[in-house]
């Protein structure tokens, strides 16, 4: 393989790359909204020569190289978050701006420049014949991530029928390449009470003040540490051998679990009366050795959670929001954890692409390499389409993608434009170095599965 050609061929496409992306970050995006951009890298598919380029019922854009029967993959959502407090953006974040070195904008490192590496990166194996015989390539370009993590790649496995062999997800990812993330879900909590007057509030039964105490006992449970006289012992207790002796090991790869109230709600006839119901949602995640009944069981398990009894409802949400084209896929919100071996086949393909690329170590522009004195091979700290596409149906997922995480969700968001040529060129040599998997089994963790029947 010439990865000097390689190279030259992604250096030479970095003002097309910077093109598409900044037109991206101009047409806003958020979750059930990305039609513009859908259409968009539909358009530029088509115009690079992809085989086929198409949009799914869902309105993911497919984007299909070569004609084998198996097939490789390239995962980017093209959904964004919004903008937040506009006070907080230096610039417009739509309009963005570019140097010679960043590109400014909303959605530019979260997460569409991994799309536009990865479609570029498809059009370099197809100039230079990188494609493997017996092999395909998908660019997917998916929705509604953000809103609901690994739902489009749940349309994609069980309505389009697609398996891929093996799925690069080009989330950011600090210039590594990264095998595993914790998983995560949505818990509710949701607690009765009476109102009354508030003249005389004893007449009454505060809804507030009983999720007042849950809620401290929630921020215990994130923050306390698992020594013996700990009543509420905290979530760092997965890390301890004791508490999780199967799998701490894998624990402390991805870190300790967390859990934050994340929204609270409430129900009150006025201003000028006691509250009759209060709900929280709680961000719960995952690390190895948790499960989505094993997460619940511990909010239901807590003090004041028990002592108020069956005024409180402990339960996980489910998302049935429709999609842009209309469609409504409804999942709960479970998003499991999982890690890969770093010995898998199609870690070490992106591996070696890497070496023989650009060295044993991370690479990117001066200003990005603080964050990057860290292992090539390591983990994400959020989470990705993965949590479907690894944690529920076992399909071998790993990750290298332009931008930092630190960037993501952030105001004066910026990716880099060589780490959008690093991107294009790794994707683009990494399938003629994948060595199949066999029967191999590449999964080091994979968190369980509900028993609602969800596929």
């Amino acid at each position: 393989m010439d990865f000097e050609a390689i190279k030259r061929a992604a250096e030479g496409y970095q003002a097309d790359m910077t093109r598409f992306l900044r037109d991206l970050i101009a047409i806003p995006s958020e979750s059930c909204e990305e039609e513009g951009v859908i259409k968009r890298t539909i358009l530029e598919m088509e115009r690079l020569g992809f085989d086929k380029a198409e949009i799914d019922p869902e309105g993911n854009a497919l984007g299909w190289m070569g004609e084998g029967e198996k097939i490789i993959a390239f995962d980017g959502h093209i959904d964004t978050v919004g903008v937040g407090n506009r006070g907080n953006w230096e610039h417009d974040p739509y309009q963005g701006y570019e140097t010679e070195d960043v590109i400014y904008g909303r959605g530019g490192s979260d997460q569409e420049g991994g799309v536009v590496s990865a479609v570029y990166g498809a059009k370099i194996m197809k100039d230079l014949g990188l494609i493997p015989a017996g092999y395909k390539i998908l660019v997917t370009a998916t929705v509604q991530e953000e809103d609901c993590d690994g739902l489009c790649w749940q349309y994609i496995h069980n309505e389009d029928g697609i398996t891929p062999e093996f799925v690069v997800s080009t989330e950011p990812t600090d210039g590594g390449i990264y095998r595993g993330h914790r998983g995560r879900m949505e818990i509710r909590v949701d607690v009765k009470g009476v109102s009354c007057h508030g003249s005389a509030p004893e007449r009454g039964d505060n809804a507030i003040y009983k999720m007042a105490d849950i809620i401290q006992e929630v921020r215990a449970l994130n923050e306390n540490d698992d020594a013996e006289g700990t009543e509420i012992k905290g979530l760092v207790k997965m890390l301890n051998p004791r508490y999780n002796p199967e799998h701490y090991e894998d624990a402390r790869f991805l870190g300790r679990g967390t859990c934050t109230v994340s929204q609270v709600f409430y129900t009150s006839p006025s201003r000028c009366a006691v509250a009759d119901s209060c709900a929280i949602s709680i961000d719960r995640r995952m690390t190895a050795g948790e499960t989505w009944d094993s997460c619940l069981d511990e909010i239901r398990a807590l003090p004041a959670v028990r002592r108020y009894g069956e005024d409180v409802k402990v339960s996980m949400y489910m998302y049935d929001r429709p999609a842009w084209t209309g469609l409504t896929y409804e999942t709960e919100c479970y998003f499991p954890t999982w890690i890969n071996k770093e010995t898998a086949p199609h870690v070490q393909a992106l591996a070696e692409a890497h070496k023989a690329l650009y060295g044993e170590k991370r690479v990117g522009h001066p200003d990005a390499m603080p964050l990057r004195d860290r292992p090539l091979v390591d983990k994400w700290t959020f989470s990705t389409n993965c949590v479907s596409i690894q944690g529920r149906y076992g399909i071998p997922c790993v990750g290298f993608g332009p931008g930092a995480e630190s960037q993501a969700h952030a105001p004066n968001e910026i990716t880099w434009k060589q780490d959008l040529v690093t991107c294009a060129a790794v994707y683009a040599a990494c399938v003629g170095l994948y060595k199949g998997r066999g029967g191999e089994d590449v999964c080091e963790y994979r968190g369980g599965r509900t028993e609602n029947n969800i596929r």
